[in-house]
């Protein structure tokens, strides 16, 4: 009766939160809020807090986010600024920062990608092992609007059934900078430590890093499609940007999270019952009745799509997104990458490597993929700087 009681009691509670109103917004307009809001002399808490509902349908480039400062925006609003600039780091820049530059013809357009194939087999696929520092910050939502613990064989003494509005916005977590190694532009795994404890349960991010290896997206996408998006300015410079797509047949992006919690039965419930021995069954209990939980990986091959950001005259990668294509009903509901490149100087030579990165993942941390109230969303702003040269011995 009193699991019947929590039940009800679980879809009552869920059908009085009220669902969060989403409002498109461009950067003109989020821009006249924050002006409107400062001449109103709002508070911090006030401004973000009218920021969290709001969704970008542009992206911010650095010199808006730079404008927003005549708004002296407080702690809480810069969050909620960088979170929506985060959100909309793979959407295209307002109309009126594009270029005004024809799309070049057929042969020209051909003639950049081939110039972008070579640069990547003769130049960044032969990148020099490097060392780097890496700042990750991390922005994340709650991971359950309702949490109910019960059962038998449940470890808690009782129910715990409760609501937190707080975690339907996405928050600051925390930063923390890390030494990588690098081999032939790509960020390498950390090495295993030995003894070191598995993922707690709900914990499965990714964590970012260079991103898939520029070599393979590039052959991917020759045998998908390829096509001309647009002009775009990325620091004072005019780079063609190429939409391509690749199916999963043809595909070799790998989307693998560790780790996800999966229940299992650890006995029948046939023999126990409600009274005890007195009512003619043994009592229910973690042997008898139950579940037992562990920690599995999801790994999944998956067509995915995204963009190329070219140097038209030297084919030099400056850019690259790519959105992995899952299923609703997938445990990892959202991959999406946009990794920059840029020129650095290493022992006197100058290198073109990634720079910074952002990762946008939404999983399910239940491990039940048709849980609508256990998605949780991750938003990774990761900068990379001080390359040194390194060596394989380097990162041990």
């Amino acid at each position: 009766m009193r699991r019947l009681f929590i039940v009800i009691s679980f879809f009552i509670v869920i059908s009085a939160i009220p669902a969060v109103a989403v409002t498109k917004t461009t950067v003109a307009q989020l821009e006249a809020l924050l002006s409107d809001l400062h001449s109103q002399s709002k508070s911090d808490q006030a401004t973000s807090d009218k920021l969290k509902d709001l969704q970008l349908t542009e992206q911010i480039s650095a010199s808006a986010m730079n404008s927003f400062v005549q708004y002296q925006p407080g702690p809480l609003t810069i969050v909620q600024i960088r979170v929506l600039a985060l959100e909309g780091a793979l959407l295209p820049p307002p109309a009126a920062e594009l270029p005004s530059a024809p799309a070049p013809d057929t042969a020209t357009q051909s003639a950049i990608i081939g110039r972008a194939i070579d640069y990547t087999a003769k130049q960044f696929s032969n990148l020099p092992t490097f060392t780097a520092e890496k700042l990750t910050s991390r922005f994340q939502e709650g991971d359950d609007a309702v949490r109910v613990m019960t059962g038998a064989g449940s470890t808690m003494s009782s129910a715990n059934l409760t609501v937190n509005p707080a975690t339907h916005y996405i928050h600051f977590l925390g930063q923390h900078t890390s030494p990588i190694l690098s081999e032939r532009g790509v960020e390498l795994p950390p090495a295993k430590v030995k003894g070191k404890d598995a993922p707690a349960q709900g914990g499965p991010v990714s964590q970012g890093g260079a991103g898939p290896i520029l070599g393979i997206i590039l052959m991917d996408a020759a045998h998908g499609k390829i096509s001309w998006s647009r002009w775009q300015s990325i620091d004072g410079n005019q780079v063609a940007v190429f939409a391509y797509s690749v199916d999963r047949k043809q595909s070799h992006y790998q989307v693998n999270y560790c780790c996800f919690p999966r229940d299992e039965n650890v006995g029948s419930h046939i023999g126990a019952s409600i009274g005890g021995s007195a009512g003619g069954g043994n009592s229910a209990n973690s042997s008898n009745y139950g579940t037992a939980t562990s920690l599995e990986p999801f790994k999944a091959s998956v067509g995915y799509h995204g963009e190329f950001f070219i140097d038209p005259a030297s084919g030099t990668l400056v850019r690259l997104t790519t959105q992995a294509e899952l299923k609703n009903t997938d445990l990892v509901r959202q991959e999406d990458t946009r990794i920059d490149y840029a020129p650095v100087n290493v022992a006197g030579k100058q290198y073109t490597v990634p720079t910074h990165s952002t990762v946008l993942t939404e999983v399910v941390t239940s491990g039940n993929s048709f849980s609508k109230f256990s998605t949780r969303h991750n938003l990774f702003d990761i900068e990379y700087k001080n390359y040194q040269p390194g060596t394989a011995s380097t990162a041990k």
